[in-house]
This record gives structure tokens, C-alpha cells and sequence, in this order.
């Protein structure tokens, strides 16, 4: 297609938010990309509208913005379905009215192309279109790529501070239904505040990674405080979920090259993006980065081909097993499994590889052991017992994998915080653990 037949397509599906909303009919399910890539614009005309439309859902995996439509006295007309919960979607998931589709994120393209999570419309951020009539839909390639090959009706809202990336997230304007342009700033997630045990667990951490590994390391104080070591290290390489601000200083400062992975070399690739302006222009035409849809980025066998890959993820309780409460607070949800399970498995995949979880030894200002005999009733269970290999606290490193419980007990026990030592070895003691 010529530039003028591509910009003629794209006036004739140019209008408002409000017009976009016809496309969507009740019992529609509407996919909405990771995070940023979460489409303002639509999003506030599908909430100052709601009353109109009867079970619309909203399937997202991390919402960022509490919509109106986040309301439980409206949610017979539209409502969140959470893929994974966040501070806009918690408090309504832990109440009952927000529903939780449980999921590892690199499957979601697969449950989408299957139909087992419909996917009747897609709206989603996107960048200006290119002279050969294409979109990047570069800060959530996530699901949203598959959702948008099901999709009945997929609806843009283009904006000029929308990175033009790299990799398998492009979409043409003839299969755009409707576009919207929008020009307000990205939304921008800061780096999170780091503490005395948090620069602990950082420092075990960066000690276990030598040059030339591939890094898998996601958002949080922890996975800042493992960046912030490692300014030291060589030709580091990036294959993770998210890219964020932590990732583009280690870059800027010359410590991530990419030169020595196995896998893609050369190239850093990612799935979502969740950062400054900074980290928004940085991912504009540059060739270092790919953004690829998540059966791609999180798919163990393809993220082990990396040798030395080390994945970074947190979690909240562990019991003596080593089984891993990542995403709940007993029967309470609190996140998602997200990609945790799917970057362990590739770290136990790749030559050389590190599944590392990390947790503080506490919680509540120190008056509980996040290291449990058992985990809290109906907790969660995220990454299971096969899976796990190191963990860390602020007290040191314990390798579980290939070890009896026995050892586990052991290893775990030595990295509590010691207030809670005897009394986990009693209870080890009583389970016939120890």
C-alpha cells in the first residue's frame, strides 16, 4: 500500500472515544494491554458510559489507573477481570467483586488463540502509525498481539509519546477498527525506595552474578538494590518481562552489552515496559531492544536458550519445603503468578542458569517470619517445590534444588532472621523434618 492509501485508511477509522464505544456489545470481553500500555482516553469514555452496556468485562493483567468502572455497585454493566492484581485491582479482588483469571503469564496467548479467555475486543495504546502503515503496540506486546489476531474489533489510541520498538509488536492499520489519538504524557512508575535489608539481599545477590550472564529481573526494591551492584559486572545481557528504569542504567553505564548471550545476542528483549519518559524515548527505533509478545519473552525453552540466565523474583512466604506464597496473603489474593514460574523454569532450563527468589527474613516491623514451617492456610502456592533453587534474605543463601527436606530445613532455617531460628527447628522437629 502507498503512504496515501495507508493515511486515507487512517482518517476513515480516526474519531472520538466515545465513537469508538460502538463497537463493543454487551457480554463482550475487552482486552487491555500490561500497565502503561492501558489506554486512557478509552478507558474514562467506557467508564463515563458504563450504565449503557450489560456484562462487559475488562481483562487486564496489571492495572495501573482505579477506573471509574472499578466500582462494585456498577459492575453488572462493566467490570475488571484481573490476569494479575495490582494496587487499582487488590482491594476489589480481596472483596469478591473483581474476578481473578488464574494464569502463568507466558500462557495467555495460548488461552486467548484457543478461546478459553475470550478476547471479543482489543483496546490498547499504540505509537504514531509509519509511512508503511504500521502501529507499535510497544509498551504491552504481552497477550495483546494474540488478542488482537482473535479479536472482533480492535480499537488504537495513538499517541506521539508512544515509543516505535523493535520486534514482534506491530500491528497494520487494516486491521484497526478504530483509532482514537490522544497526546497526554505516558504514565511514569518511579523506582521504588531501597533499605538496609533490601541493599542486603542485593548484595547476596549480585555476588551469584558473573559476567556474561543474561539477566530476567522485574520491579521492585530488591531488583533495584541487585541493580545498584552491579556496576562492576561486564557484558551482561537482557532477557526478561519488564523493562524499566533499573535495566536502562545499567545500559547507560555500560554494564549491559548483550555481547555475550547465547540467545539473540546483541539484542535485549522484553515484553512490557514500566518506567520514566527516560525509558520511554530510550526504546524509540533502537535496535538493541525487542519488544516480543510474552509466549516469546517468558517461554521457558526460549528464554533457557540464554546460557547463564539469571532470573530475579520475590516472594512473600516460603515454607521448610521451599514452596514459594508469591501472590497472596493466606486465601487473600495480593498479585498474580505472573512470570515467576516462567523464568524459574527457564533459569533451571539454560546452561549455567540461576532461579533465585528473594525475600526479606520478616514481616510486620519484624514480628513475623516470612520463613514458615508451613504456608498460611490457603495461600497461594506459586512456584512449587520442584522448581525452586536458591533463595535469599538479608541473612544469606540457601540452594534447595536437588536436596532432601531435610537439607532444605537446614538451609532455610539458616537464613531466618534468629529470632525465629529455634522456634522454626521445633517445628521442624515436630513435622519429623529435622
Amino acid at each position: 500500500m502507498t503512504h496515501a492509501s495507508v493515511q486515507a485508511l487512517y482518517d476513515d477509522k480516526r474519531g472520538s472515544a466515545e465513537d469508538a464505544l460502538a463497537l463493543v456489545r454487551d457480554g463482550d470481553r475487552i482486552v487491555v494491554p500490561t500497565g502503561v500500555g492501558e489506554p486512557p482516553a478509552l478507558l474514562h469514555a467506557l467508564s463515563a458510559q458504563r450504565l449503557r452496556f450489560r456484562d462487559v468485562k475488562v481483562a487486564q493483567i496489571l492495572a495501573l489507573r482505579k477506573y471509574a468502572y472499578f466500582d462494585p455497585d456498577t459492575s453488572d454493566h462493566v467490570r475488571h477481570q484481573a490476569l494479575f492484581f495490582g494496587p487499582a485491582s487488590r482491594a476489589g479482588g480481596q472483596a469478591g467483586w473483581i474476578e481473578f483469571l488464574p494464569n502463568y503469564f507466558s500462557e495467555l496467548p495460548a488461552l486467548i488463540g484457543r478461546g478459553q479467555i475470550a478476547a471479543d475486543v482489543v483496546f490498547s495504546m499504540a505509537s504514531p502509525m509509519n509511512e508503511h502503515g504500521f502501529f507499535a503496540l510497544s509498551l504491552g506486546a504481552d497477550y495483546t498481539m494474540a488478542a488482537v489476531a482473535k479479536a472482533r474489533a480492535v480499537v488504537l489510541e495513538v499517541n506521539p509519546n508512544v515509543p516505535f520498538a523493535h520486534g514482534q509488536c506491530h500491528i497494520h492499520v487494516s486491521q484497526v477498527s478504530a483509532l482514537v489519538e490522544s497526546a497526554e504524557a505516558i504514565m511514569e512508575v518511579g523506582l521504588p525506595q531501597i533499605g538496609p535489608v533490601q541493599e542486603a539481599i542485593g548484595k547476596y545477590v549480585a555476588a551469584m552474578i558473573e559476567d556474561g550472564s543474561t539477566l530476567q529481573i522485574g520491579y521492585g526494591g530488591i531488583p533495584d538494590a541487585v541493580v545498584m551492584q552491579l556496576t562492576g559486572k561486564n557484558d551482561l545481557g537482557i532477557h526478561t518481562e519488564m523493562i524499566g528504569d533499573g535495566i536502562l542504567t545499567l545500559v547507560e553505564s555500560g554494564v549491559v552489552t548483550n555481547r555475550r548471550k547465547t540467545h539473540l545476542p546483541g539484542k535485549m528483549v522484553a515484553t512490557f515496559a514500566l518506567g520514566s519518559k527516560k525509558l520511554y524515548d530510550f526504546m524509540h527505533h533502537n535496535p538493541m531492544l525487542e519488544m516480543h509478545p510474552v509466549d516469546y519473552s517468558n517461554d521457558p525453552a526460549i528464554a533457557g536458550l540464554n546460557d547463564n540466565l539469571v532470573a530475579i523474583n520475590a516472594t512473600l512466604q516460603i515454607d521448610l519445603l521451599g514452596q514459594c506464597g508469591s501472590e497472596s496473603l493466606g486465601h487473600l489474593p495480593y498479585s498474580g503468578t505472573g512470570g515467576q514460574v516462567d523464568f524459574v523454569r527457564a533459569a533451571n532450563r539454560s546452561r549455567g542458569g540461576k532461579a533465585i527468589i528473594v525475600l526479606p527474613s520478616t514481616a510486620k516491623d519484624g514480628t513475623l517470619s516470612r520463613i514458615v514451617p508451613v504456608l498460611a492456610p490457603g495461600t497461594h502456592v506459586s512456584t512449587g517445590k520442584n522448581d525452586i533453587n536458591y533463595v535469599v534474605s538479608e541473612y544469606g543463601v540457601a540452594q534447595l534444588r536437588g536436596k532432601s527436606g531435610r537439607q532444605r530445613a537446614r538451609e532455610l532455617i539458616a537464613i531466618a532472621h534468629p529470632d525465629f531460628r529455634a522456634e522454626l527447628r521445633r517445628a521442624a522437629a515436630t513435622m519429623h523434618i529435622l
